[in-house]
Parts: structure tokens; C-alpha cells; sequence
């Protein structure tokens, strides 16, 4: 997650909000498909005789035969290998923020645990990994896990969310295709290219389900404004930048994020710049685990209640105000789940049919 590291961030998680949700909510456990069923690692490795070969972040990875003792650097990477099937493959994980989805929870369980937070070099090392994962690039540091030249001259291929690389990537991807050939591509180095198609399938099926509502939606000056509140930290608010995922999924269903003029993820601001934007409506992510002051959904709702300005907007006063997981703000394989939250939350709220 690329979001300010003074934050500490603890995220929360419904249940539901699980592996390849649909854009109608429910979860895995509601579709029958994704983290529902057993997972597998069954399937031909690299092909008949072929070397798996990709591009993560300027960085070609082939290696010989597809990795056995794999380590995820932070939770997204994490739940991404358990949705893939891949649990028996991992040797490590580290940096969780939040609890783990329950279907995942036996698996995961089952994996060790080299580092509680950001791992160091050391701890790498200690796994032996063949493979490392990571969400965000800023994971490989010499003060962290090590570069990935360091990790290069040990053999050992590092592979970086094409979300985190925004240098690399081709012009006019979207956040969410850059997240499913994530999928994609880590199918084809471990050889689960089957299941990886499969959740990459579902999920862009799930964006196409929640995109239904703008053509519906109306255009230009007229469409309805989004400030997203994701944090609270010394009083300040937390909203969502341009460069972060909200203003995707903002534009999907037909919005407009009322800080796309931000070059930032996750950037500070006044409350009174909140409210010179006057949103149409406002999302709360819902930082509840995490259990400091103002974290949770209610807490923001009050804050914001009380405030002596914001208090006067419309959509506090009218209470078009959505919650969804603050986690799955940020890039992972859960953000479908609340793209489809607010693609509903759109309809309750009387912005789409």
C-alpha cells in the first residue's frame, strides 16, 4: 500500500469482502467460486518443456521451473497467492494489516510468518526463498528486504505488482487490468494459469457490472462528486488523490473523485478544503481493526457531524455518506468487492438506475 507510513494503517474487513467478490457483494462464499473452493496447484508447470517468462517492473523473470518456496513481502501479495491456490508454494509472508478472510484462514495458518511487520533482509533470507512477491516496490530497500539487485545476485527473481510501477507500464492501463495481469502473469510462473484466467475473468466481469451504471449516469459539470475519507490522523483528513485507485472506480461508475486534482495516493488536507469541494456524496473506509481514536466508520460519521463546517454540507446532513473496508481502497485482489459497493451505494443514493 503506498499511503503515508506515519499512518500506521490497520485495515478492516468484512467477511464478505473476500477473494474474487462480486460487484453485488456476498463474498466468495456467495458465488461458489474463487477462495470458496479447494484450492489447487494442479496444472502444467511453464508448459510442456517451456521456461514461464514475464516482465514485473522493468525486470525480466525466467526462471527455470516454477517456484516452490515463494515469500509474500505484505497482505495484498499475500492473499493473492492464497486466491491463486498457491499456499503450498509459500514459505513466508509478512506485513499483515488486518485479519485474514476466513476462507483463507486454514491456509494461511499453515504458512510462516517471518516478520509480524515490514520484513528485513535477514528475515528473507532465513526462508530461503526461490521467489519473492510484493504489492509496492518500496518493500525492496536495503533497510527492508533487500534490492532487488541484491536480490538478483542470490538467485532469487523478485516480482512487483504492475499497480506499484507506474514507469513501466503501458499507457492508458487501467488500475484494475494492471491488477489482473498481476494475476495473470503470476499464473504463468507458477503454473496456475488456469485458476489465475479464471479470477482475472471474474473480476473483470465485475467491473463491467458495476460500469453498467454510466452510460445512465449523467456527463460533464453535472456528474455527482466523491471525497473519499480514509483517514483521520491528528485531526486531518486523509482523502483519496488522483493517483490512487478511488478515482478509478470513481470514473467507473460514473463519478467524479472532487480531488483528482491531486498528484497523490492518499494526500492531507483541511477540513474546509472538504468542504469548499462540497461532494454529492462521501465514502468512508472503515479503519476499525487498527482501534485508534476516530478509526472506525462511527467515529468519522461523529467527527464529521460535529465539525462546525462540515457539518453544513448536504451530503452530511442528507447522510450520503457510504462505508465500505477501508483495505480494499487500495490495490488488491478484495477492491472489486467495494467497487461494487459503491457502484450500489450510487443507486441507493438516487446518482444511477
Amino acid at each position: 500500500m503506498r499511503h503515508p507510513a506515519r499512518l500506521g494503517i490497520a485495515l478492516t474487513l468484512a467477511l464478505a469482502t473476500a477473494g474474487c467478490s462480486t460487484a453485488g457483494g456476498g463474498g466468495p462464499e456467495a458465488d461458489g467460486e474463487s477462495a470458496a473452493r479447494p484450492p489447487s496447484t494442479t496444472g502444467a508447470a511453464h508448459g510442456a518443456g517451456q521456461q514461464a517468462s514475464v516482465t514485473s517492473c522493468g525486470r525480466q523473470i525466467s526462471p527455470a521451473e516454477p517456484p516452490r518456496r515463494a515469500v509474500a513481502l505484505d497482505q495484498s501479495s499475500t492473499e493473492t497467492l492464497l486466491e491463486l491456490g498457491l499456499q503450498d508454494r509459500m514459505v513466508g509472508t509478512a506485513n499483515l494489516k488486518t485479519k485474514i478472510p476466513a476462507p483463507y484462514a486454514a491456509a494461511y495458518a499453515k504458512i510462516p510468518v517471518i516478520a509480524p511487520k515490514i520484513a528485513t533482509g535477514e528475515q528473507l533470507r532465513a526462508a530461503t526463498p526461490d521467489f519473492v512477491v510484493a504489492g509496492s516496490a518500496d518493500l525492496y530497500t536495503a533497510d527492508r528486504a533487500g534490492t532487488r539487485e541484491e536480490l538478483d545476485a542470490l538467485k532469487v527473481p523478485t516480482f512487483v505488482s504492475a499497480v506499484d510501477c507506474p514507469q513501466h507500464n503501458p499507457p492508458g492501463r487501467t488500475p484494475f487490468e494492471l491488477l489482473f495481469s498481476d494475476y495473470e502473469n503470476l499464473g504463468r510462473l507458477f503454473g496456475a494459469e488456469e485458476r489465475a484466467g479464471k479470477l482475472a475473468a471474474d473480476q473483470r466481469a465485475a467491473v463491467a457490472r458495476a460500469g453498467a451504471n454510466t452510460s445512465r449516469l449523467r456527463h460533464g459539470a453535472d456528474r455527482p462528486t466523491v471525497v473519499y475519507l480514509y483517514s483521520v490522523f491528528n485531526g486531518m483528513p486523509y482523502v483519496a488523490g488522483r493517483t490512487g485507485l478511488p478515482s478509478e472506480m470513481s470514473r467507473i461508475v460514473g463519478a467524479d473523485n472532487a480531488f483528482d486534482d491531486v498528484e497523490e495516493d492518499w494526500p492531507e488536507v483541511s477540513w474546509e478544503e472538504v468542504a469548499r469541494r462540497d461532494p454529492d456524496f462521501i465514502v468512508i473506509g472503515d479503519l476499525s481493526e487498527r482501534g485508534r481514536p476516530g478509526d472506525s466508520a462511527a467515529e468519522k460519521r461523529a467527527t464529521m457531524k460535529a465539525h462546525p463546517v462540515i457539518s453544513r454540507l448536504a451530503a452530511v446532513r442528507d447522510d450520503r455518506i457510504l462505508e465500505v473496508p477501508g483495505i480494499e481502497l487500495d490495490p488488491s485482489v478484495r477492491s472489486v468487492h467495494t467497487l461494487g459497493l459503491l457502484a450500489q451505494g450510487m443507486k441507493d443514493l438516487g446518482h444511477a438506475r
